[in-house]
């Protein structure tokens, strides 16, 4: 009987036929297959995503209408609970994201630091000593400015790359998010680790290797990083209220040995 795998590589992915081919390829290779299973979250594609991801044996789950990235997330979350997962590493199916990641990201996760404790979220960030030249457009820089300072102003914590999409999560994270309520399908972001921060969840960034998109368009283009950072500012203004003042989620049950 094969062994079952700690890790999940869940991918959110939208019309991706053109480069989702070469990301699974990656993935196949035995240090990540043997380490990782595969889920694809088929976002209602138009393209071929949905049967590329079939044909090569992969967990694919079918959204019948655009939901959008972080209902994509989410699910993804509940599917790894039901399954049993101890670990999820989340990345983009565009490219981005190099594969080499995944070990480092496995290796952060489950690696004591000097305080022996192991993190509970790792960041893979673009913008480390360590990490691949990643080019970003001048509207990116100034949104990625200003989320850095309002996370340290919101939590003390600095963060190198508040909007990074590679991540990975142990189980007591994804269980939390999994839930009704603690996620943010819409947004979830820098508003995130400003929750997380807050609710002591333990988060380690480590330098990641990117690259720049080869096709299609960022849903971050032009000038909607303007209008991204301006929901955004007040979704993080909320989240500080709700956990900072309001302590609204203290209360809930983090440990969850029960479940």
């Amino acid at each position: 009987m094969e062994k079952k795998k700690e890790v999940l590589i869940i991918i959110p992915a939208y019309n991706e036929e053109k480069t989702i081919t070469a990301l699974l390829e990656q993935l196949e290779k035995p240090e990540i297959s043997e380490l990782a299973d595969v889920l694809v979250m088929n976002d209602a594609s138009l393209d071929s995503t949905n049967w590329i991801t079939k044909r090569r044996n992969h967990a694919v789950v079918t959204h019948v209408f655009n939901l959008g990235y972080g209902s994509g997330l989410q699910l993804g979350y509940k599917y790894a609970v039901r399954k049993k997962y101890q670990y999820v590493i989340q990345m983009d199916a565009d490219g981005q994201h190099d594969v080499c990641n995944i070990p480092a990201i496995y290796k952060a996760l489950t690696t004591p630091d000097k305080d022996g404790t192991v993190p509970d979220i790792v960041l893979g960030s673009r913008f480390m000593e360590g990490s691949t030249e990643f080019p970003v457009s001048a509207a990116k820089k100034i949104a990625f400015v200003w989320f850095r300072f309002l996370l340290r102003r919101g939590t003390g914590k600095d963060f190198t790359d508040p909007t990074t999409g590679l991540q990975g999560l142990n189980w007591k994270t994804f269980l939390f998010y999994s839930k009704y309520n603690n996620f943010d399908d819409k947004y979830p972001d820098a508003n995130m680790l400003m929750q997380m921060s807050l609710l002591g969840f333990h988060i380690r960034e480590i330098p990641a290797v990117m690259h720049p998109r080869v096709t299609g368009v960022s849903m971050h283009s032009g000038l909607k990083p303007f209008v991204y950072m301006f929901r955004m500012t007040f979704s993080l203004m909320a989240v500080w209220i709700r956990e900072k003042i309001l302590k609204m989620d203290v209360e809930k049950d983090y440990d969850l040995e029960k479940h």
